[in-house]
C-alpha cells in the first residue's frame, strides 16, 4: 500500500470508505514522490444549499505539525459514529454544510518538514505582503526553499497544495452569509490558542464584532476554558497568510480561526523531546496524546453550533457597537 507509513492517510482513507454516501470527496491534488503517491482529499457533508451556513476543518498544512491532522481526523471520526445513530446530529446537518481537509500537505508530513516538498511554507505562500514590519525570516522569506519559512517566488503561482485550500474555501464558503473555518497547528506558546486575522498587520478586522461575540459566547457557555483567543499579529505578523488572503477577498462573513496548540507545554513535560523536530510539534507519550484528542472535541462541537445558530448570536444595531469596543478594549488596548 503506498502510503503505508503514512498512518494519517491511511487513517483518512478508512474514515471515508466509512463515510459511504454521506460523504462528498474529491482529490484536487496528488503529491508523487518516493514512488509513491498521497492524495490530497477534501470532504463535504450535510447540506449544500448556498442558504446555509459553512463550517470548515483543516489540519496538516505544515507537514510536522502532525497532530494537527490528528484532532480533525478524531472529530470526523466522532461525527461519523453519531451518524449511525445521533438523530439531533442528522437535523443540525439539514441546517449547514461541513468541509474538511485534513491532510493539506503530505508529501511535507512524508519528509517531516514544515514546507512541501517543493520547500515553499504553504502558510506564507498566499499573494499578500504584511503592510508592517515582520519578524526576520520567520515572517517569510524569498531568499532560499533551503531556509524555512520561504514563501516561493516572486510573482509564481500559489502551491498546488495551497491553491487546493484557497478553491474549496472559495467554493464552499465564501459564497455563503455566513462561514468559519478552523485552521490546526501547533508549536506556539504554553497555552492553546485561538487565532484570527490580521497576520499582515496589527489593523483589526471589519468582523471584529462578530470575533469578539464568538468568544464571548464560548466563554460564558465553557467558563473554565483554557484557550487564549487573540489576533495572530499580536504574537507576530507574517507575509502569504493564507487565511488573511482569502478574508480579504471575502464580501460576506467569513470568520477563519487558528487553533494554535501549545506544544512548549508538552515539551516542558518531557524536555527530552526538544532533541527530537517531531516531539517538538507533536504529543509523543500516548495518554498525552488522547489528553489533546479529546479536550478539543468541544471546541469543534462548539464551532458547529455557533455556525448553525449564528443568528441568534451575531451582533447588530448597539451590539454590534458595544462588542467592537470590547474586542479593540480586550486585543488592541484601545
Amino acid at each position: 500500500m503506498p502510503e503505508k507509513n503514512l498512518p494519517e492517510l491511511i487513517t483518512l482513507k478508512r474514515l471515508i470508505d466509512e463515510g459511504g454516501k454521506h460523504l462528498e470527496v474529491s482529490t484536487p491534488h496528488t503529491v508523487h514522490m518516493d514512488g509513491r503517491h498521497f492524495p490530497v482529499y477534501t470532504i463535504a457533508l450535510g447540506n449544500p444549499s448556498p442558504d446555509v451556513p459553512a463550517l470548515g476543518f483543516f489540519g496538516g498544512i505544515h507537514g510536522l505539525e502532525r497532530i494537527g491532522t490528528q484532532v480533525v481526523l478524531s472529530f470526523m471520526e466522532s461525527l461519523l459514529a453519531r451518524l449511525r445513530w445521533d438523530a439531533t446530529l442528522h437535523q443540525q446537518l439539514e441546517s449547514m454544510r461541513l468541509v474538511f481537509m485534513p491532510l493539506v500537505n503530505p508529501g511535507g508530513m512524508w519528509q517531516a518538514t514544515r514546507c512541501n516538498p517543493q520547500g515553499v511554507d504553504l502558510m506564507r505562500n498566499a499573494p499578500l505582503s504584511a503592510v508592517e514590519r515582520v519578524p526576520f525570516m520567520l515572517g517569510g522569506q524569498r531568499y532560499s526553499h533551503h531556509l524555512p519559512w520561504y514563501r516561493g517566488a516572486e510573482g509564481a503561482p500559489m502551491e498546488p497544495e495551497s491553491q487546493a485550500v484557497c478553491d474549496i474555501v472559495q467554493r464552499e464558503l465564501l459564497p455563503r452569509q455566513f462561514s468559519m473555518a478552523l485552521d490546526c497547528h501547533s508549536g506556539f506558546g504554553l497555552r492553546d490558542r485561538v487565532w484570527f486575522p490580521h497576520a499582515h498587520t496589527a489593523t483589526p478586522i471589519p468582523h471584529l464584532a462578530d470575533i469578539g461575540a464568538l468568544e464571548e459566547l464560548f466563554s460564558q457557555s465553557y467558563p473554565n476554558h483554557n484557550y487564549v483567543f487573540e489576533p495572530q499579529s499580536r504574537q507576530y505578523r507574517t507575509h502569504g497568510d493564507l487565511w488573511d488572503y482569502l478574508y480579504l477577498n471575502s464580501d460576506k462573513v467569513f470568520l477563519p480561526l487558528t487553533l494554535e496548540m501549545g506544544s512548549w507545554l508538552w515539551v516542558k513535560k518531557n524536555p527530552r523531546q526538544i532533541f527530537d523536530r517531531i516531539a517538538i510539534f507533536n504529543p509523543t507519550a500516548r495518554h498525552r496524546l488522547q489528553r489533546v484528542l479529546r479536550r478539543h472535541l468541544i471546541l469543534f462541537d462548539f464551532l458547529m453550533r455557533a455556525a448553525c445558530s449564528h443568528g441568534r448570536w451575531t451582533p447588530e444595531g448597539m451590539a454590534r457597537k458595544v462588542q467592537h469596543r470590547r474586542a479593540l478594549a480586550q486585543w488592541y488596548h484601545t
